[in-house]
Formats: C-alpha cells, sequence, structure tokens
C-alpha cells in the first residue's frame, strides 16, 4: 500500500539555500511519476528496494538507470524525468527539493549534474550522515525554517563528500578547495603521525584521487609535501630552540630519531645536527 510522508515549506527567504518541500515515500510494484518537469532541484535517496530512472540529457537523449538502496538520483529544474518503482521489489525513498543561488555549485562539487545525475557513494560512514539529515529533515517537519535550513546544509555537505569520485574536469575551484584544506589539516595535525589516508578520509576523498588532485595543484606529492612542511619547522626548531634532536624530531611527528634524520638530509643535505651547528641564532 502506498505511503507518503511530505510538507511543503512556503518560507522563501533564504536566497543562498532554500528548501521548498520534503518528504518520504514508499512505493506500490510498479508505481511510476512522470514524464515531468520541475522548478527546482530534487534529490531522492532510496532507502530500500529497487526502481528505474529514465532521465533526459542535454543532447536531447533519454538515459535510463537502473538504480537500488544505497543510491540517489537528482532532478535538475526544467529536465524531463519519469522513475518507476520495481514490480517485485519496489523501492522506499526520501526526498528534498531545494533550490538557491550557490546550489548548482555544490552539486557540480558533488559530481550530479544533469547528464549526470546518479548518487552513488564508496564512503558508507558520510552516506549514512547524508540519510540520516534527510530523515530528521521528514521526522521532523514542525520544526522552524531556520532549523530545518540548518539541517539542510548539513545534508548537502555530507552529500558532496560521500560521492563516489569528484570529476576531475571542470572543476578547478572544487579542487583548489580540498587542497586548501588539505593544507590546513597537515599545518594542523603535522606534530602527528598521520597518514595520507587520513588526510584524504577528512576531505571525503579516497587516496588516489586526493594525490591526483593535490599532486596537480602544488606539484608535489602529499607525502612529499607533509615531509616538506615538517622539516621546515624542524629547522626552524633547530635554529631558535634548545631542544634536543629527538625532541624535534617528536615535535614534527616522528618517533624515530633515525627517521628524522634521514628525512631532513633527504631535504636540507646536512643532519639536523650539522644544520643546527651553522644556523643555531645564539640568545644574548
Amino acid at each position: 500500500m502506498q505511503k507518503v510522508t511530505f510538507k511543503v515549506i512556503k518560507n522563501q527567504n533564504f536566497v543562498d539555500f532554500n528548501l521548498y518541500q520534503f518528504g518520504k515515500e514508499t512505493c506500490d510494484p510498479g508505481h511510476s511519476f512522470g514524464p515531468a518537469q520541475r522548478n527546482h532541484y530534487l534529490f531522492h535517496y532510496i532507502l530500500s528496494g529497487r526502481g528505474t530512472l529514465f532521465s533526459d540529457n542535454s543532447q536531447g537523449h533519454t538515459n535510463t538507470y537502473k538504480l537500488h538502496a544505497g543510491q540517489g538520483f537528482l532532478i535538475v529544474p526544467k529536465q524531463i524525468n519519469t522513475y518507476i518503482a520495481d514490480v517485485n521489489t519496489p523501492w522506499e525513498y526520501t526526498w528534498l527539493e531545494f533550490d538557491g543561488l550557490h546550489v548548482k555549485q555544490y552539486l557540480e562539487s558533488s559530481g550530479l549534474t544533469f547528464n549526470q545525475p546518479v548518487y552513488r557513494s564508496e564512503f558508507p560512514e558520510l552516506r549514512e550522515q547524508m540519510k540520516r539529515e534527510m530523515l530528521y529533515i521528514v521526522d521532523n517537519k514542525e520544526a522552524s525554517d531556520f532549523h530545518l535550513i540548518g539541517h539542510l546544509y548539513l545534508f548537502m555537505d555530507y552529500l558532496t563528500r560521500s560521492v563516489r569520485n569528484v570529476p576531475l574536469i571542470g572543476s578547478s575551484r572544487l579542487r583548489e578547495l580540498y587542497v586548501r584544506e588539505a593544507v590546513a589539516f597537515m599545518e594542523k595535525n603535522f606534530k602527528e603521525e598521520i597518514s595520507i589516508e587520513e588526510i584524504a578520509k577528512s576531505l571525503g576523498l579516497n587516496r588516489s584521487y586526493f594525490t591526483k588532485i593535490f599532486r596537480l595543484a602544488t606539484g608535489k606529492t602529499p607525502q612529499a609535501f607533509l615531509m616538506n612542511y615538517r622539516m621546515i619547522k624542524a629547522a626552524e626548531l633547530l635554529t631558535l630552540s634548545d631542544l634536543r634532536i629527538s625532541e624535534i624530531g617528536e615535535e614534527v611527528g616522528y618517533s624515530s630519531q633515525i627517521n628524522f634524520s634521514r628525512a631532513f638530509k633527504n631535504i636540507y643535505s646536512v643532519s639536523p645536527r650539522e644544520w643546527r651547528n651553522t644556523h643555531k641564532i645564539i640568545k644574548a
């Protein structure tokens, strides 16, 4: 039996990012919607079951997508779509309809576009958080508009960070953002024994994609950049402090003095002790 829960939002004052309506639906076998167009962006996340999306592309053709639980799909304004529940395992989905000045940019950063409407994720924890935000909005429809918009931003954050792959082409501003955030993460955590996997995970990216965009932007691998940053900090401490060399190694993320000395010599061509002997500033 068809079961639908939804709410329409009448507040139009949130120009940057606005929520228009949302809901959840358990579909009957073979239930269909469309062909139809929307005035705003509409994102569906499939909670269970299966179905099929028929979506027009920019070349005027119709693409067919077989979808299942854990996936989602985007409907772009003025795009013609039809979606049909499977006759054997009909889907249940939740949806949000939204729009705003920066929504296209947000969605492009997640890889969702007119021609690429299907949401997939290789990050189960982030995908689960996104789903929770969507269901929170549906389950708290009596909350204030400000409260719901706050959770709409959280939904978009988890959506953009949970995608399987963000396209390299046409996303230079997004790549720059990721690289800036990665550098900030390194600057904050360089004293810890952080791994490249940890940095990539903090951004919601897989390691291979993160390494590719970081090298493209900086000319260095993340490993090389992190080691170089640590050695710059080490050189400062060797010059300005009275800490022992083993303590300086620990300060920049090396528990082994041998590994620290090897890394330092790899950058500066001299050992930490030789550097200190040459550059140490004697305090008056």
